[in-house]
C-alpha cells in the first residue's frame, strides 16, 4: 500500500527501499495497509518486543532499576517507554485486578464504613464515616488521576531532602518517582494475584513497594555512601507518606464540612 518515491504524510522524497521511516516527520515508509498482520506487528513491536517495549521496561524496572534510572536520567532512552505511559497502564491494572479477583476497590474502608452504621453509631461518627466513604469513591474513579496528581508533591520532597546529594533537578526527580511509583503499582498487581493467602494487599504493597524504591535509589547512587542514601530515602517516603495522608483526612474535611 502506497508504494511511492515520497512520504505519503509530508511528500519528504524517500531514500531508498531499506528506508523505513521518513527522515522528514517519522512517518512509516511505505505505509502498510491496516489488516489482521498489521495489528500482530505492532502489538509484537509496541508492547512485546524484547528490545523495547512496555514489558521489556517493566522488566528493567523491576531487575534492574538503579541501571534503568541511570539511564533514563543520563539520556539512553530509546528503548524505554515514556514513566506517564508505565504509570497509567500500571495503575490501571492494579485497579482491574482488584474489582475483577479481590471483589473490591483499591481503596479499603471497610474500617470507617463498620463505624458509621449498626444501631446506636453517634450521627457525627455516621457523617465522618460517609464522607470517608465520599472521598474514597472520588479517588477509586480518578485512581490515574489521583497519583499523577501527587506525584508533583513527592517529587518535590525527594528534590529538598537529596538537594545536596545528587544534583538533580524537579523535573528528573518527576521522572524518578515516577518509575518508583511504577514498582509500586506492579508489587501491588502482583500481590492481588495471591490475595487469598495475604490479606491487606494495599499496605503490603505500599511496604514492599517503599523498600523497593530504597534499593532502587541505592543502585542510582551507586557509589555515594548506602547509608546516606538510605536514611534520606527513607525520610523522603515517611514524609510523603505524612503528607498524602494529611491531604486526604483535608479532603474528607472539607466533605464532612460541606454537608
Amino acid at each position: 500500500m502506497h508504494v511511492d518515491a515520497s512520504c505519503i504524510n509530508c511528500g519528504r522524497a524517500v531514500g531508498g527501499a531499506d528506508q523505513k521511516f521518513c527522515p522528514g516527520c517519522g512517518q512509516p515508509t511505505p505505509v502498510h495497509r491496516i489488516d489482521w498482520h498489521f495489528l500482530g506487528h505492532e502489538l509484537e513491536h509496541s508492547v512485546l518486543h524484547m528490545d523495547r517495549g512496555i514489558l521489556y521496561s517493566l522488566k528493567q524496572l523491576m531487575l534492574q532499576p538503579g541501571k534503568l534510572l541511570r539511564d533514563y536520567i543520563e539520556g539512553r532512552r530509546g528503548n524505554q517507554v515514556k514513566p506517564v505511559l508505565l504509570i497509567t497502564m500500571t495503575a490501571a491494572a492494579v485497579l482491574l485486578l482488584n474489582r475483577l479477583l479481590n471483589g473490591a476497590g483499591v481503596m479499603d474502608s471497610a474500617a470507617m464504613d463498620a463505624l458509621g452504621v449498626g444501631p446506636g453509631v453517634p450521627p457525627e461518627l455516621a457523617k465522618l464515616a460517609a464522607s470517608f466513604r465520599s472521598v474514597n469513591a472520588w479517588i477509586e474513579s480518578h485512581f490515574a488521576a489521583f497519583t499523577l496528581m501527587l506525584l508533583p508533591l513527592e517529587a518535590l520532597i525527594f528534590r529538598v531532602v537529596f538537594s545536596r546529594f545528587g544534583k538533580l533537578n524537579y523535573p528528573e526527580w518527576l521522572v524518578i518517582t515516577t518509575l518508583l511509583t511504577v514498582q509500586t503499582f506492579v508489587v501491588w498487581s502482583l500481590l492481588v494475584l495471591v490475595h487469598r493467602w495475604l490479606p491487606q494487599t494495599q499496605v503490603l504493597a505500599v511496604l514492599l513497594g517503599s523498600a523497593y524504591s530504597v534499593v532502587s535509589l541505592v543502585q542510582f547512587f551507586e557509589g555515594r555512601p548506602i547509608w546516606s542514601t538510605l536514611w534520606r530515602a527513607l525520610l523522603a517516603l515517611g514524609t510523603f507518606s505524612v503528607l498524602s495522608t494529611m491531604a486526604t483526612v483535608v479532603a474528607v474535611i472539607v466533605v464532612l464540612l460541606s454537608h
